[in-house]
C-alpha cells in the first residue's frame, strides 16, 4: 500500500480507541517509575537540566496548568527556537487548532473550527488586510518566546474573538538572565520550485544596572527570508445534466444515471491547469526597550515591530471551454459517484492566460506603556499603541483565445471559435486525463488570438490607534477571599480603506478594426514576430503533478505564452500593447499612468470607533479559584462607497455586554477541573461592511456587503479536566458554542447595463444571469445583451449555528526508561467538533476529527521529532462557482437543495520531520523536512467528486543556530 492510501485510510473510531488506550496505559506506566525514583533519590533527577523539545513541551504544560483560563500554548525554549519556522505550523500541534495553507505554508488558523479569531502581540493588535489580523506568513516565528491559544476569555481581554485569541509573546530585555546574542542561518530547498532559499535571524539583548537611575534593558531582533515556491493546480467545473448514454439519439429513462438520486449525471467541463511559481521576500525587525526604577515600583517599555513583505508570482491558466459530453460506446462509464468518465467533447475551445499577482505588505505595530504600584495594593498600568498594514497588490494578465484561423481567412462573419476534440477522465486522487486530438494545442501560435490585457493595482490601508488604562487593587475591603479587583477602559479608532486603479482592454479578437474600419485580429505569431522576447514556450510536462502523479495524457502541460517576467514589467508590457493597437479603433494614447483609471466600484472605506470598559474580580476560595466579571463594548461603524457616481455613507451602532466566568478547582495537588462560560462577539470583516460591488469572473458576477451587518455573537461553555505528574499531563475538555448571526450570501441578478455592455464576457452564456427573469435564470446564444445582468451575492446576517465537541490532550517524557531510551517522548491531541446550521449543513472550515501527534527523541545533544497531522473532510466554502450546480440530490440549478454549490476539502494529512544536534553547548545544526510525503490538497463537490487538485513543494531545511 502506498503512502497516500495508507494515510487516507485513517480510521477515526480506531484512532479514538487507540489514543484513549495509549493515554491510560502510559499514564499508568508513569506512576511506577515515580516510586522507583523516590527510592533511588529524587534529588538526582531534579539536577538534570532539560533542554530542547522536551523543555518546550514542559514549559507549555506549565503555562496551561498555571493559567486561570482554558488555554494551550507553544513555548520556545529560547529566542528563535519555536518548534516550527511558521507560527501557523507550530499552532497546528495545539489541541483544538487546525490550519489552512497557501503554497503549502501555514497561513490561516481555526480554533475549534472557527476562523474568526483575534491575533495580538503582547496584548495589542497586529494588523493585516482583514479583521483577523496579520497573515501568519508575514510575521516571523523567530521573534517569539511563547504563543498562547486562549479559548475562554476574561473581562480584561480585548473582544473580537469568536473561536479564541491567538496571543503572541516576544521576549522583554529585563526578563533576560544574562546578555543574549543568537544567530540562525538556514537554507530551505523547495523541490517543485527546485530552489534554495536563505533564512536568517538574529537577536541581541542585555540589561544594565544604572544604580539610583534604575535598570535599563534593550533587545533587538532581525529576520530575513527569501523563498521561491511552486504549486500545481488542476481545476474542472462540475456540471449536472442528462446524457444520451446509450447513443440512440433520444434521452429517456434508459439513459438515467444509476448512482445519483435524481438520475442526472455529473460531468466535468472547462478543464484548467494553473501552474504557479511564487517568489517571497520578507524582512522583519523587532526592538524592545525597557526601564525599571530602583524602587522596583514599576516599569516602562517601548516596543517597535515592523515587517516588509514583497515578491512576485508567475502563473498560467490553461483553460478549454467545452460543450456537452459525447459517450464512447464500451469505453464511457458511470463511476460510483454518478460521474461520467472516459467521454469525449467535440466542441473545445482553448483559452490561455499568462498572469502575475502578489500582495506586498508593509506593517508595523508600536506601543509605549508601563505600570506603577502606588501602594502595596494599588497598581496602575496604561498603554498607547498604533498598528498599521499597507498592502499593494498588482495584478496583470495577457490572454489569448483559440480562434480558427482558416475560417477567419475565409471571411466568415462569426466568432470562429477554434474547436479541438478532447478525451477526458477525471481523477479523485491526482491530475485527470486531458487528451487533445492534436496534442499540445496551447503551443499553437497560429490559432491564438489576442483577447485581453489587464493591469490592476489594489491598495489597502488598515490602521488602528488604541489607548488602554487599567487599575488593579489587591484584597479590597480586607476580603482575603478576593485576591484582586481589576477595572479598565480601552478606546480605539480603526480606519480601513481600499482603492483600485485599472487599465483594461478586452474582447480585442472580436471588436478590433483597422484604420479602414475592417475587422482585424492580432495573432500570437504576429506578436512574436514584432516583439521576439515577448512570447516564450513553457514546458511543465516533466514535473507537472510529480508527487501525486497523472493517470494518462495531460496535454495542458505545455504552453506558448506571453513572457511572465516581461508581464511583471508593467510599463514595458503597456508599451507593447500600445504599439499593437496603434492605428486601430482601440488605439491607446498617453502613458500608463494616464490610462490607469480609478475604479469607483473598488473604493471602500470603513471607520470604526470602539470604547470598552470592564470589571473583574479574582477570587481565592481555597481549593477553588475564579475570575468573574463583564466587559461592556460600544461600537460605531461608518462605511463609504461609490454608488451611481456619488459616495454614499452608511453605518451602524451597537452595544454588547460580555460577561464571563472562569473557575478552577484543585481536586488534588496534581488534578484540576475547570469550568468556563462567556459571551463573545466578533465584528464583520471590512469587505462585508462595504456596499460597493466587487466584480469577478470577467465581470459576470459580483459580491456586495452591507454596513448594517450585525456582529457574530456567541455563548460558549467549557468543562475541562487536567492531570499532571512530573513534567507530563493528560487533559480532556468539553466545549459548546451557540453562534448567532453567521453571515450568508443571498443572490439576485442586478441590472447593470454599463458593466454588461463594456466588460462582460458575453460568450459564456450559461454563466450570465437574466435580470428580468423570475428567479435565477441564465442566458443562451440568442439572448440580447439588454436582458443580461450581473449575478450578485449580498452578504447578510443569517441564522444561528452550533459547534460542540471535545478535546483530548496528552504528553509524556519517558525519562523513566533506562539509558538512551529515556530520551523518548510523545505529545498527542485529538479534537472532535460537530457543527450545523439550521439547514443541517455543517459550518465552514470545521473538521469533525482532528488529530496531531509528535514523537520525539532527545538524548546527548541529538533531537529528532516526527510530527503527524490529520484533519478530515470539511466544508471549505459555500456557493463555489466550480460546483455551483451540484448538491447532494444532484438535481441541478434552480433546486432548493441547501448543499447546492458546497465545496469540500478532503482529508488533509501532513508528516513533518525535524532533527538537531548540539555540536557544542552554544552551536546546534538543524535539519527539517516539511510535507515529507508530499500529500496533495483535494477539493470536491458535496458528493465527493473532485474538481480541484493542488500539489505543493516538499521543503527541506539545513542550517546552524548559535547562541553566545
Amino acid at each position: 500500500m502506498d503512502n497516500n492510501k495508507k494515510f487516507k485510510a485513517f480510521d477515526k473510531q480506531a484512532a479514538l480507541r487507540d489514543l484513549s488506550v495509549l493515554m491510560l496505559s502510559t499514564s499508568a506506566m508513569a506512576f511506577a517509575p515515580m516510586t522507583f525514583a523516590q527510592a533511588d533519590g529524587a534529588s538526582a533527577l531534579e539536577e538534570v537540566e532539560v533542554t530542547g523539545i522536551r523543555a518546550s513541551l514542559e514549559a507549555a504544560a506549565d503555562a496551561k496548568r498555571n493559567d486561570a483560563r482554558v488555554v494551550d500554548a507553544v513555548v520556545a525554549e529560547d529566542i528563535g527556537k519555536l518548534p516550527d519556522n511558521n507560527i501557523a505550523e507550530a499552532l497546528q500541534r495545539v489541541t483544538g487548532v487546525s490550519i489552512n495553507r497557501d503554497f503549502g505554508v501555514g497561513s490561516e488558523v481555526s480554533i475549534r473550527g472557527l476562523p474568526q479569531n483575534r491575533v495580538e502581540v503582547n496584548g495589542r493588535s497586529l494588523l493585516g488586510d482583514t479583521r483577523s489580523g496579520i497573515d501568519f506568513q508575514d510575521f516571523p516565528a523567530d521573534f517569539l518566546s511563547k504563543v498562547e491559544v486562549v479559548k475562554s476569555p476574561t473581562p480584561e481581554m480585548i473582544e473580537g474573538a469568536l473561536g479564541g485569541t491567538i496571543s503572541l509573546h516576544t521576549a522583554r530585555p529585563l526578563d533576560l538572565n544574562a546578555p543574549l546574542a543568537s544567530i540562525s542561518v538556514q537554507g530551505e530547498y523547495a523541490d517543485k520550485a527546485d530552489n534554495w532559499a536563505p533564512i536568517f535571524s538574529s537577536a541581541v539583548g542585555d540589561s544594565w544596572d544604572l544604580g539610583d537611575a534604575g535598570t535599563f534593558g534593550a533587545m533587538a531582533s532581525i529576520s530575513y527570508q527569501d523563498r521561491t515556491l511552486r504549486r500545481d493546480e488542476s481545476l474542472v467545473q462540475l456540471a449536472v445534466g442528462q446524457v444520451d448514454f446509450n447513443n440512440d439519439g433520444v434521452i429517456d429513462a434508459a439513459d438515467a444515471a444509476k448512482n445519483t438520486p435524481s438520475g442526472n449525471y455529473i460531468y466535468a467541463r472547462e478543464h484548467t491547469y494553473n501552474p504557479r511559481t511564487e517568489e517571497r521576500e520578507r524582512t522583519a525587525f523587532n526592538v524592545s526597550l525597557q526601564w525599571a526604577p530602583a524602587s522596583e515600583k514599576g516599569q516602562f517599555y517601548l516596543d517597535l515591530n515592523t515587517t516588509e513583505r514583497s515578491g512576485s508570482q508567475e502563473t498560467f491558466s490553461l483553460l478549454h471551454i467545452s460543450g456537452d459530453p459525447v459517450v464512447i460506446p464500451g469505453v464511457t462509464y458511470e463511476d460510483e459517484n454518478g460521474q461520467l468518465q472516459n467521454f469525449t467533447t467535440e466542441g473545445v475551445q482553448p483559452i490561455q492566460t499568462a498572469g502575475s499577482s502578489f500582495r506586498s505588505t508593509d506593517a508595523f505595530s508600536h506601543a509605549f506603556g508601563g505600570e506603577w504600584s502606588f501602594t502595596d495594593k494599588l497598581t496602575v498600568s496604561g498603554e498607547y499603541s498604533i498598528a498599521e498594514s499597507d498592502s499593494y497588490t498588482p495584478f496583470s494578465e495577457f490572454r489569448f483565445r483559440g480562434t480558427d484561423r482558416a475560417l477567419e481567412g475565409q471571411g466568415h462573419p462569426d466568432e470562429n471559435q477554434w474547436y479541438i476534440p478532447v478525451t477526458f477522465t477525471n481523477s479523485n486522487n491526482g491530475a485527470p486525463v486531458v487528451d487533445f486530438a492534436d496534442g499540445y494545442v496551447f503551443t499553437d501560435q497560429q490559432n491564438q488570438a489576442f483577447r485581453r490585457y489587464e493591469d490592476t493595482r489594489t491598495y489597502v490601508v488598515n490602521n488602528e490607534n488604541a489607548f488602554r488604562f487599567d487599575l488593579e487593587y489587591a484584597e479590597p475591603f480586607g476580603l482575603d477571599w478576593v485576591s484582586a479587583v481589576k477595572t479598565g477602559v480601552r478606546v480605539t479608532s480603526r480606519d480601513y480603506e481600499q482603492n483600485i486603479y485599472q487599465f483594461r482592454v478586452t474582447n480585442i479578437f472580436k471588436n478590433l478594426t483597422d484604420a479602414d474600419g475592417n475587422p482585424d485580429i492580432i495573432w500570437m505569431e504576429d506578436i512574436a514576430a514584432q516583439f521576439p522576447n515577448a512570447i516564450t514556450e513553457y514546458d511543465f510536462s516533466g514535473d507537472a503533478f510529480e508527487h501525486s502523479g497523472m493517470s494518462g495524457a495531460y496535454d495542458l502541460a505545455k504552453v506558448t505564452a506571453y513572457d511572465v517576467g516581461l508581464l511583471q514589467n508593467h510599463q514595458a508590457s503597456f508599451d507593447i500593447v500600445k504599439q499593437l493597437l496603434a492605428g486601430t479603433n482601440m488605439e491607446v494614447t498617453g502613458s500608463l499612468s494616464d490610462n490607469l483609471a480609478y475604479q469607483e466600484s473598488g473604493y471602500s472605506e470603513v471607520n470604526e470607533e470602539t470604547s470598552a470598559m470592564y470589571v473583574q474580580a479574582e477570587l481565592d476560595l481555597g481549593n477553588v479559584s475564579a475570575i468573574v466579571g463583564g466587559r461592556y463594548v460600544s461600537t460605531d461603524i461608518t462605511s463609504r462607497a461609490y454608488q451611481d457616481g456619488d459616495i454614499t455613507k452608511g453605518g451602524s451602532s451597537y452595544n454588547d455586554f460580555l460577561p464571563s466566568l472562569n473557575v478552577t478547582w484543585d481536586v488534588t495537588e496534581n488534578t484540576l477541573m475547570r469550568f468556563a462560560a462567556a459571551k463573545v462577539m466578533r465584528r464583520a470583516d471590512f469587505n462585508q461592511l462595504s456596499p460597493a460591488y466587487v466584480y469577478r469572473d470577467a465581470y459576470i458576477a459580483a459580491s456586495r456587503g452591507s454596513p448594517e451587518l450585525e456582529p457574530y455573537r456567541a455563548t460558549q461553555y467549557d468543562i475541562a479536566a487536567e492531570h499532571y505528574w512530573g513534567s507530563n499531563m493528560v487533559s480532556a475538555t468539553l466545549f459548546f458554542k451557540d453562534v448567532a448571526s453567521f453571515t450568508e450570501p443571498t443572490f439576485a441578478c442586478e441590472n447593470q447595463p454599463e458593466v454588461v455592455s463594456t466588460q462582460t464576457n458575453t460568450s459564456d452564456y450559461d454563466k450570465i444571469c437574466l435580470w428580468q427573469a423570475d428567479g435565477i435564470q441564465y442566458a443562451n446564444a440568442n439572448t440580447p445583451i439588454s436582458e443580461m445582468g450581473i449575478l450578485t451575492d449580498f452578504i447578510t446576517n443569517g441564522e444561528d449555528g452550533k459547534v460542540k465537541g471535545f478535546e483530548l490532550g496528552y504528553q509524556q517524557a519517558f525519562d523513566f526508561l533506562p539509558g538512551r531510551w529515556s530520551g523518548l517522548g510523545i505529545s498527542a491531541n485529538y479534537t472532535y467538533a460537530d457543527s450545523e446550521d439550521p439547514n443541517g449543513v455543517p459550518l465552514p472550515d470545521i473538521s469533525k476529527n482532528t488529530f496531531n501527534t509528535q514523537l520525539y527523541y532527545e538524548y546527548d545533544g541529538l533531537g529528532i521529532r516526527l510530527a503527524y497531522t490529520f484533519r478530515d473532510r470539511f466544508l471549505d466554502e459555500t456557493q463555489t462557482k466550480r460546483v455551483l450546480p451540484l448538491g447532494e440530490l444532484v438535481q441541478g440549478p434552480g433546486s432548493d437543495d441547501p448543499t447546492l454549490g458546497n465545496d469540500y476539502r478532503e482529508d488533509l494529512v501532513q508528516l513533518d520531520l525535524s532533527a538537531s544536534y548540539d555540536v557544542t553547548e552554544d552551536i546546534t545544526v538543524i535539519a527539517n523536512v516539511t510535507n515529507l510525503t508530499a500529500e496533495p490538497t483535494i477539493n470536491t463537490g458535496t458528493n465527493g467528486t473532485a474538481f480541484q487538485i493542488m500539489e505543493n513543494d516538499r521543503r527541506f531545511v539545513l542550517g546552524v543556530r548559535a547562541k553566545f
